[in-house]
This record gives structure tokens, sequence and C-alpha cells, in this order.
């Protein structure tokens, strides 16, 4: 694709700034700061992996992962401020992912141990690992809100506070976890992923990006598994104080 083809794309950009301007929608400036950040950050990454893929070297490809772990985190955070050590609790959450995942195709030599094929899947994982904490902790908050008397009359009776937010424990980790298990149950039939679009317009074999796509989907159920129950199981006690009440959050 020439510079020019690329330019041309800002058509896609043009039409959500003219309707959210007639229906005054008030979104041109955030499509405009999302455009601009976007433009930036994928050309410095850009030339960030192209340096990290001609040098090989195991320490450029761990520098990278920190740098995405730490951004996911920072990110993610900011939906869960009310909790207390949300901040390594999803650095252990987000890190504990990136670390199966790896050992996985790594251990098994489902991958080779390369910079050009870690760092694109690591980028995958923490992302979805810190979108999923995301969706975790704004339905965790909602599920604690709508259900606080609920809560509170289990703890009255003598409940703990596990068995109190048990019910909604549950249902905030089942809803994060649900778009990862429903996007998959249409792949290939409703929509053709990124990974496998991408391999197919760049001249790859048809076959051989089915196979690739698959191995993600398969690593981003477990990412989905692992991120929801951990982050749950880490932050839930956090709600509560040292005599067991629940904390005005």
């Amino acid at each position: 694709m020439s510079y020019l083809s690329l330019s041309l794309t800002l058509f896609f950009v043009l039409i959500p700034l003219v309707l959210s301007k007639t229906l005054n929608l008030g979104l041109e400036r955030d499509v405009v700061i999302a455009t601009v950040r976007a433009i930036i950050q994928l050309l410095a990454v850009g030339y960030i992996l192209t340096f990290v893929f001609d040098g090989d070297h195991p320490a450029y490809m761990l520098i990278m992962i920190l740098i995405m772990i730490t951004t996911a985190t920072l990110n993610a955070r900011k939906k869960g401020k009310h909790i207390k050590g949300i901040t390594w609790k999803l650095v252990a959450t987000i890190t504990t992912v990136e670390v199966v995942t790896q050992g996985i195709l790594l251990g098994f030599h489902i991958v080779p141990a390369t910079a050009q094929y870690i760092i694109p899947i690591s980028g995958m994982m923490i992302g979805n690992a810190m979108v999923l904490s995301i969706l975790f902790l704004n339905r965790f908050d909602a599920e604690v809100q709508a259900h606080k008397d609920e809560v509170e009359l289990i703890l009255s009776l003598g409940g703990s506070p596990k068995q109190a937010i048990h019910h909604q424990l549950m249902q905030a980790i089942k809803a994060s976890m649900i778009p990862t298990i429903e996007s998959q149950k249409t792949i290939g039939l409703v929509q053709l992923p990124g990974m496998m679009s991408g391999q197919i317009i760049g001249g790859a074999d048809p076959m051989q990006a089915v196979q690739f796509q698959i191995l993600i989907i398969f690593a981003l159920l477990t990412n989905a598994t692992i991120s929801s129950l951990m982050l749950g199981f880490l932050s839930y006690p956090a709600l509560f104080n040292e005599r067991k009440q629940l904390l005005n959050v």
C-alpha cells in the first residue's frame, strides 16, 4: 500500500466527523484525537518493531512485553480505582496470562521463540486481558451496587465475605467471558478475524492463516478464563474491611 492510498483511508475518519457534527453528537474532538494518536502510536510501533525484529534479542522482547503490560495496567486500573491494590492485582493477572500463553506455545514448540511470533501474540493476549479486566471491573461494580442490600443481609446472618459476594462475583466473571465465547461461535461465518485477514492480504496461504487463527482463538479462551477468574478472586476481598463489613464503594 502506498502512502497515497493510505492517506485516502482518511475518508473513513471524515464520515464519522460529518455525522457527529450533523447530529450534534459532540464526538468530533474525540474522533480527531483518536485518529492522531492511532497514527502516531502505530508509526512509532512500526519503527520500534523493525528495530526489535532486526536485533532479535531476548532483552528487546522483554522490554516490549513489559511496556505492553504496564500500559494495559494503567488503562484498566481506571475502572477499579475503588478497589484497594488494583494495580498489582492487574499486573499479576495480565502477567499470568502472558506467562501461561507463552509457556504453552514455546514449551510445546508450537511457535518459534523469535520476536516475530512472540511480540504480536503477546500484544493480542495482553490487549485481550486488558479488555476483559475492564469488562469484569465494570460489571462487578454494577453487580455489587445493585445487590448491596443482599450482600449486607448475608453478612448480618453470619455469612463470610466470600459467601456474601459469591453470586455477584460469578455473574461478573460470566459476563466478562461471554463476549469471547460468543465471538468464537460465529468466527469464520460472520467475521474473518484480523490476524487471519492480515495474513491472507499479505499473501499467506489461507489454510496456514486459518491454522494460526485457530491457535489464537484457543489461546484467547484460556486468556478470558484466567483473566476473569484471577482478577475476580483477587479483587473481592478488598471490598470488605477487617470486620468483614462491606465498604462503601
